[in-house]
């Protein structure tokens, strides 16, 4: 007996369902906010303004949202967006965009993974790449492009103000993100992933030319700092060139200390 064809409308559907799930079960568990609060709260004070710059289901929204902030949330995937409203509903203060940030306006192909789409990225290269350089990602495909509009932060800036934190996480753009910027921020975060340093340091490399700013890491989805001591540019890049490969990826978080 032969097996019917499976249709594909249902297969794309079964995946971006269980994609979104995956991503509520992972940032929407209980007690995540309370940590969420207590990392960002010597950033954010009430009435600042803060970049979410890829918001995704918008766990940390939020949390800056309940902190006081008001909140630009950047977020380019279709299907995550009502979560994200849903979020952070009822709280005000909070512009929420269908946009990726970049290095000049225009447009961005953004590689989605239904199944995965916290590593959905407008970043080809950087998908690549990753399927190569980091085994843990060789199960994830990329099997849709959609056409996103592209804004920097300098034209978000000009819109709504110099944000007291911006948040980035956009799967391999980050450097790019912040080629698209021209203000010195006081406070902000990006990812890292260890097969991936490259981006990294060049992260780095564009922060220093806006100035002079003190680092520290967070593994994974952990809400704790690696360092006592917060480090200069060159010393968290040779810790993360010698351990790097042991975490995976996670966020560098970066503060201005010249101003």
């Amino acid at each position: 007996m032969s097996t019917p064809p499976q249709n594909p409308h249902h297969l794309a559907w079964l995946d971006q369902t269980i994609g979104v799930l995956r991503s509520l079960i992972i940032y929407r568990r209980p007690g995540r906010q309370r940590g969420l609060q207590h990392m960002y709260a010597p950033f954010i004070q009430s009435g600042d303004l803060v970049f979410d710059i890829g918001a995704h289901v918008g766990d940390r929204t939020r949390a800056f949202a309940d902190l006081g902030a008001r909140v630009v949330a950047l977020e380019p995937q279709p299907q995550l967006l009502p979560w994200l409203r849903r979020a952070v509903r009822g709280r005000p203060g909070i512009s929420i965009r269908r946009e990726v940030a970049g290095p000049r306006p225009g447009t961005a192909q953004l590689q989605v993974s239904r199944r995965h789409p916290t590593v959905s990225s407008a970043s080809r290269s950087w998908v690549r790449s990753l399927r190569t350089r980091n085994r843990s990602f060789e199960h994830v495909r990329w099997d849709e492009e959609i056409a996103v509009p592209m804004v920097t932060l300098d034209q978000l800036i000009a819109e709504y103000g110099l944000p007291a934190f911006c948040k980035i996480d956009v799967e391999g753009m980050e450097a790019e993100v912040l080629r698209g910027l021209s203000h010195p921020i006081s406070a902000l975060s990006f990812e890292f992933v260890a097969s991936a340093l490259d981006v990294t340091r060049d992260c780095l490399d564009q922060l220093a030319e806006l100035g002079t700013y003190e680092y520290n890491l967070i593994r994974g989805e952990r809400r704790q700092y690696q360092f006592a001591d917060w480090q200069s540019s060159a010393a968290i890049l040779a810790w993360l060139e010698r351990h790097g490969e042991n975490l995976g990826s996670g966020d560098l978080y970066a503060r201005r200390h010249d101003a």
